[in-house]
């Protein structure tokens, strides 16, 4: 399976949790997550499954094998998230780690695993009587691993003296727009809520040509970061349906179309009309259990087998997972973006036609993604309820 391909099925999954989070539990907020920074915790948790436990996993993460698995995180790490700051490019970090409790010896496999396809830090830590410091440990690294953006990824009484395994993913992402607007141009407008009141919030604006398509009931525009010198392009795209209410629906059609973003991206300049886009910062977290069981996949895991390819002993039957803890961050200003995220899994003992010249008005609620578009692999997503909330 090449790398397009492990992509191409990574999306499919990313867009059904997109759709299932901004629906259900993001409903009445604004939201961003890192769909891959999830994905990444959920391989690691697979790299030390087996029997039904691997299955399940597997068949929620469209994958043949913890093989498969283990060699797209490290394509990914080698391909998409080198840093491109040196070149002038986005600066890119993406780390892992686990901590382990010092009276589970790991299997040799794993820890190889571990090490060679995650490039995860390894450390032993006592969850039996120093739990609280450990989760000072944890989110002292998401907050160095995301330049301070991720303080919390785990909440306090998330760790304890059943704890056995925690592993955790962070990345960071900060681009300057190909374009940057200018700030002196930044005036308040109106932004329209779902709940059909208004909010004055400040958008930017710029008479430059922008990459936007008109597509059925809705507008899209990428905005394309500052490439460095190699082959990756970083861009944000910008979702907004035609009509003020449309969100969900169009929520609806992102999660459940199959292809969606291949069809609906837009390719090319035009000139603009009316344009503006809001600023907005977001922090969002949360505790991923239900969205995951509400899309197939059941916590804590259960069954022959369960996580005994993790440890070299008989306690690997009893280990499960009880939490998947997320947490991310996005700025997005004149500039252009910086944004974070931050994943730990806790494991315990038991196209229309273009027309020449659009309007693009994101004065009402709308969904983004922030992409590399050589590969297609999405970073964040996440929509925009009210640009003052943050």
């Amino acid at each position: 399976m090449d790398l397009r391909e492990n992509i191409s099925n990574q999306n499919d999954v990313s867009l059904s949790l997109t759709k299932h989070l901004l629906l259900t539990e993001g409903k009445d907020s604004n939201l961003v997550y890192s769909p891959l920074s999830i994905h990444v915790v959920l391989s690691l948790i697979a790299a030390g499954s087996k029997g039904p436990t691997l299955d399940q996993l597997l068949t929620f993460l469209k994958s043949k094998s913890s093989d498969h698995l283990n060699s797209f995180a490290s394509e990914l790490v080698a391909v998409v998230f080198a840093d491109g700051s040196p070149s002038g490019g986005p600066r890119l970090s993406f780390a892992n780690g686990a901590w382990v409790d010092k009276s589970l010896p790991l299997k040799p496999s794993f820890k190889q695993v571990v090490d060679t396809a995650y490039k995860a830090e390894l450390s032993q830590v006592d969850f039996q009587t120093k739990a609280v410091e450990v989760i000072h440990e944890v989110n002292s690294w998401a907050e160095k691993e995301t330049s301070g953006l991720i303080k919390e990824v785990l909440p306090d009484g998330s760790v304890d003296s059943t704890t056995k395994l925690i592993l955790a993913n962070a990345l960071y992402f900060k681009g300057a727009w190909n374009q940057p607007f200018d700030a002196s141009s930044t005036k308040d407008h109106d932004f329209h809520l779902l709940n059909g009141s208004k909010v004055k919030a400040p958008f930017m604006t710029s008479k430059k040509k922008q990459v936007i398509g008109a597509f059925d009931g809705f507008k899209a525009l990428r905005l394309p970061y500052k490439q460095g010198e190699d082959k990756r392009r970083f861009s944000m795209y910008f979702f907004l349906p035609d009509a003020v209410d449309g969100l969900p629906a169009l929520v609806e059609k992102l999660g459940s179309e199959s292809g969606f973003l291949e069809r609906n991206l837009p390719h090319r300049q035009v000139e603009v009309g009316d344009f503006r886009i809001p600023r907005f910062k977001i922090s969002y977290g949360f505790e991923a259990s239900n969205i995951l069981k509400g899309l197939g996949l059941v916590l804590p895991f259960t069954g022959e087998g369960g996580l005994t390819e993790m440890v070299d002993s008989s306690v690997g039957k009893d280990l499960y997972v009880s939490s998947i803890f997320h947490k991310s961050f996005i700025e997005v200003n004149e500039e252009g973006t910086e944004a974070a995220a931050a994943s730990a899994g806790v494991i315990a003992l038991r196209s229309m036609m273009i027309p020449s010249k659009l309007d693009f008005v994101a004065d009402h609620p709308f969904l983004f993604l922030i992409r590399e578009d050589l590969t297609g692999t999405i970073l964040f997503s996440g929509h925009v309820l009210n640009p003052l909330a943050a």
